[in-house]
């Protein structure tokens, strides 16, 4: 099994957490891992992006040029990264942000997921992250939903511990738009 991923959107869409969330899901579930942060000139509304790679086998190198996935928060990511998605690649668009008129829908499984509005019929926007995750997690089939949702502790810090069970709601409710 190999399988590795481009998460992309602005600084404060919670990508570097999500990233790093996948990446324990794969520990735990046995594989090799490897997860970089890759950072715009700023942090809170400059661009940012991270790569995750989860293999059976050893990781020759954590460098993407060509994604077997990819997770697009916003507009610019979406130009940025959807030309070097794969053919057949699983696409994560967050429809909320993104017109679905320019998705590849010809070459690539693209599926277009309205992260934000899903994250706030559950009540806090900032979830359209874990939203995003978990329709990529069931559309990929990287890791098992639970292996991610048993990760979440991993991520976030025991002061907002209390927040595990909103986020464990919006990463089954990515996965359950996926799955129909």
């Amino acid at each position: 099994m190999y399988q590795d991923v481009i998460i992309a959107g602005f600084g404060g869409q919670g990508v570097m957490l999500i990233g790093n969330l996948l990446a324990y899901a794969g520990m735990h579930a046995g594989l090799n891992v490897t997860y970089i942060p890759v950072y715009g000139p700023e942090m809170r509304g400059g661009t940012a992006n991270c790569t995750v790679v989860l293999s059976d086998d050893d990781i020759g190198s954590p460098i993407i040029h060509a994604p077997l996935g990819l997770i697009a928060l916003n507009r610019p990511s979406l130009d940025k990264f959807q030309p070097r998605l794969q053919n057949g690649g699983v696409f994560i668009v967050n429809s909320s942000l993104i017109d679905e008129g320019l998705i590849d829908k010809e070459r690539v499984k693209a599926l277009a997921v309205p992260c934000n509005d899903i994250a706030d019929k559950l009540g806090n926007s900032r979830l359209a992250n874990m939203v995003a995750l978990g329709a990529y997690v069931q559309a990929s089939g990287a890791v098992k939903l639970d292996s991610v949702i048993d990760s979440l502790p991993e991520v976030i810090s025991a002061h907002y511990s209390h927040l595990i069970p909103k986020n464990s709601e919006a990463l089954q409710a990515g996965a359950a738009f996926v799955a129909g």
